[in-house]
């Protein structure tokens, strides 16, 4: 039978945002026959609290999605914000960030690579704040940041669920980082369509509805 686990954060454990039933779990649940859904995702966890949901993970897991990092970068916006005398200097604190975030992924992924099962890992899309200079910085350090994923995903031949060319309309947003009832469904269709390929390790995901 199969069995998807999701862990991580909000892009995942969205019923808050969204009406009853339109949550990424739940459509999940009504498209995944003869099958469940466990979610272990929690809204607003950091990449260290998707290494702890690991530890919950059931035996009879058939097949894992994982979405963390989003909310390690926001954490970060303040550092990016920060002034600077020249270039050299905003590039360092950038590579700072990028070689912590890099550091806390990689382990996620050994934890979760030692279940022996197969899994999907979801870049961050871009965050949509009010304030344009904010956002402009949250996705510089995004698309930094994406690149550790996408790098981390081609290494180990991990499916890639690709949210930044997946959440491209603003009906796919809750609010300015959460998914709408648009984006549960084309989470949920991408999860599926890489449960799909379990075999076609390296795989990139990006379907649109």
């Amino acid at each position: 039978m199969v069995h998807v686990v999701l862990i991580g954060d909000s892009i995942l454990d969205n019923a808050a945002y969204v009406p009853r039933g339109r949550d990424v779990t739940s459509v999940l649940i009504t498209q995944v026959s003869d099958g469940k859904v466990t979610l272990l995702a929690r809204d607003g966890a950091v990449i260290e609290g998707a290494i702890s949901q690991l530890n919950s993970v059931p035996d009879d897991a058939t097949f894992l999605v994982i979405s963390a990092g989003g909310n390690d970068a926001l954490q970060s916006i303040g550092v990016l914000l920060e002034s600077v005398s020249t270039v050299t200097e905003a590039l360092e604190k950038v590579r700072v960030i990028r070689d912590r975030f890099r550091d806390r992924y990689r382990t996620l992924l050994n934890e979760a690579e030692r279940f022996n099962r197969p899994m999907a890992i979801c870049t961050i899309y871009d965050a949509m704040l009010p304030d344009l200079h904010q956002r402009r910085v949250a996705n510089l350090a995004l698309g930094i940041l994406n690149d550790v994923i996408t790098r981390e995903a081609a290494k180990r031949g991990l499916s890639l669920i690709d949210l930044r060319v997946m959440f491209s309309k603003d009906q796919h947003y809750a609010n300015a980082i959460e998914p709408s009832e648009h984006g549960s469904e084309l989470i949920a269709a991408a999860i599926l369509e890489a449960m799909e390929k379990p075999h076609q390790s390296g795989s990139t995901i990006h379907t649109g509805l």
